[in-house]
């Protein structure tokens, strides 16, 4: 990991907790954006990849003795164990630093984290719903994808091919971990519904179950291959080259009954796929519904809802053919990586009274 030279770092980019998380999952994916923009900035602490630049925490002492006139940095927190050390290092150090905050949470906020929040110098929200449970001003600054990553298939045949799938099949995904949260088994139910009496339409599962959801998982199997679909509806598995699986999609289910936020909707229509989700985290602020649609909302946990939507974009192929082009422009436009990265910067400048 290149080790930075503090006195070149605008911003601390900390992550406290080794284990990869979604919010781990934003600084690798954010930090390099962001410097190709020029904002400076370093991680600090454990379990980010050797290819972003740190600082150490015994580096931290250069802010300390900064000289009079040196720039003010901003700390830029997304945790509760990020928001207190940077309150020491501000009020009882008195570094030269700005707090900033990321709140993904959508409930209500304990005592203790509302102090903390109260505490920070600019707050954002990852969404309307997320911003709407804060006690402070915020500003939404909604999540950005790959869209180089995330991108069209050139020739879709060979995108189901490449995948192992029936080139002339059609092909309706759900994407991410194997449980409960997920609304895998809605998923499921709802192509055991639909496919009978869809002969050109494979389902697929992509995504793990963790030891915990194991079981879960192997239910799900069990109830596929009571009905006689195991060539039909099919577990894929995790797989590194996700986007190529996304290019053999023609319509994609995200089925959640709890998310935080959700990238998966995203990632799907900047693949110029449409996509039929639940109004759980931010999904009701990705997809665009009636007019240039992209997709559709439905209500969480609800299993009719689920199979009539699917079957809606299923048996109208030029609905879902037009669905797909608004949904990569949709996506191109206003969910770039890179435009959540220039958004933060110019809340770093206003913070820092740029």
């Amino acid at each position: 990991m290149p080790l930075t030279d503090i006195s070149k770092v605008r911003v601390i980019a900390p992550n406290f907790k080794r284990r990869l998380s979604g919010v781990t999952s934003t600084i690798i994916q954010l930090l390099p954006v962001q410097n190709r923009q020029g904002q400076q900035v370093a991680s600090l602490g454990l379990g980010l990849p050797a290819t972003l630049p740190f600082i150490r925490f015994r580096d931290l002492v250069h802010l300390w003795s900064a000289p009079e006139g040196a720039p003010v940095r901003i700390w830029h927190a997304r945790r509760n164990i990020e928001m207190l050390p940077a309150i020491i290092l501000r009020d009882v150090l008195r570094m030269k630093i700005r707090i900033v905050f990321t709140s993904a949470s959508q409930r209500k906020h304990t005592g203790w984290t509302k102090w903390l929040i109260s505490k920070m110098d600019a707050v954002i929200a990852t969404s309307a719903k997320t911003s709407a449970y804060l006690d402070v001003p915020s500003t939404v600054v909604l999540h950005g994808i790959d869209t180089q990553r995330f991108s069209p298939a050139k020739d879709k045949a060979a995108a189901k091919r490449a995948c192992g799938l029936p080139e002339t099949a059609k092909i309706v995904g759900c994407f991410g971990r194997v449980r409960h949260q997920k609304g895998t088994d809605l998923f499921v139910d709802s192509m055991i519904r639909l496919l009978p009496d869809q002969p050109n339409w494979i389902a697929i599962i992509a995504g793990r179950a963790t030891a915990k959801h194991v079981a879960f998982e192997n239910e799900l199997k069990a109830r596929v291959a009571q009905v006689g679909l195991v060539d039909r509806i099919l577990f894929v598995g995790e797989h590194t080259n996700i986007n190529d699986w996304y290019r053999a999609l023609d319509l994609f289910i995200a089925p959640q009954r709890w998310e935080g936020f959700g990238l998966t909707p995203l990632e799907a229509m900047a693949s110029a796929v449409p996509v039929v989700a639940t109004d759980v985290g931010a999904f009701s602020e990705l997809v665009v519904t009636g007019e240039n649609e992209t997709g559709e909302i439905i209500a969480r946990d609800d299993l009719d809802a689920m199979v009539m939507s699917a079957s809606a974009f299923i048996d109208n192929e030029p609905r879902r053919l037009a669905a797909a082009e608004h949904a990569l422009a949709h996506a191109g436009q206003n969910f770039s990586i890179e435009g959540e990265a220039q958004a933060l910067g110019n809340l770093y400048n206003r913070t820092c009274g740029h």
